[in-house]
């Protein structure tokens, strides 16, 4: 039987840090402004061999701005605490059978399609991997943008650390783990970039929302340390940017940095 594979994207409007995200609308190269979530949709239907995709949404603005655009949508309940509990419940509701479920989290719309693609694959040659995630070596310029943000009292993203066999130690938004070295451009720099997606075995998926919030996810405010606080291993997935800026919208600010890489690469 051919495996399934399906893309589930959490979406929800409340947010600390930015209000209305998921509809925060990003200027490309032709000077149109498309939502956020539609540009993470045009980053999921970019991903060869995927049988599905939805969004997963509790509010009726950010499934109105899908449907409009020809998504799909799951509605869920307000009570998810992160993106993961929302694809979770998704599950639920799946309408299709799915072997592998890909939680593409909504703010990363410079997501490279390859990256998903590595994540799908490493699940069908290892079946014994029960949820997997990318990471991204970083370069000088990523790495400072990190430490600058941090300076400023902003998260600019999540690093991860692993083992020698690329299963997951912690994850961390701060900038782990610490070097005294100096990196600049396109220097290598020893620190990894976990990138905001995620691909599940469905039954490990479905026991995450009777798992009790652990204290390290409460206070990283990181849902994937969930699994490791339940011994579920997971597997980092080494994957190449291949010059591209990889860059997720976790604050306002991030808009203008995000156009700015989709004008330099003529993206509409």
């Amino acid at each position: 039987m051919t495996e399934k594979t399906v893309i589930i994207i959490p979406a929800r409007y409340a947010s600390k840090r930015f209000e209305g995200k998921p509809l925060a609308r990003l200027v490309g190269s032709t000077g149109v402004g498309r939502s956020l979530i539609q540009r993470s949709w045009d980053t999921a239907c970019a991903v060869p061999g995927v049988d599905n995709i939805f969004v997963a949404t509790d509010d009726e603005r950010i499934a109105q701005a899908v449907w409009n655009f020809g998504g799909q949508v799951i509605m869920t309940s307000d009570t998810c605490r992160n993106g993961t509990e929302r694809v979770a419940e998704a599950l639920q509701g799946l309408p299709t059978r799915a072997d592998v479920v890909v939680n593409l989290q909504g703010d990363a719309p410079l997501t490279p399609p390859w990256f998903i693609t590595r994540l799908i694959e490493e699940m069908k040659r290892d079946h014994e991997i029960q949820m997997a995630t990318p990471v991204l070596e970083c370069d000088g310029h990523t790495l400072n943008m990190f430490l600058e943000d941090r300076r400023n009292g902003k998260v600019g993203g999540t690093t991860a650390v692993f083992d020698n066999n690329w299963d997951a130690l912690y994850f961390s938004k701060e900038v782990l783990p610490f070097t005294e070295g100096a990196y600049t451009g396109d220097a290598r720099a020893p620190v990894y970039h976990h990138v905001g997606a995620y691909a599940y075995r469905p039954k490990t998926l479905a026991k995450y929302l009777s798992w009790p919030e652990g204290p390290l996810e409460s206070l990283e405010g990181l849902e994937q340390l969930r699994f490791l606080e339940q011994a579920v291993k997971v597997r980092c997935v080494p994957v190449q940017g291949k010059g591209r800026v990889f860059w997720e919208l976790n604050n306002p600010v991030d808009v203008a940095r995000i156009e700015s890489v989709l004008k330099q690469n003529g993206w509409t």
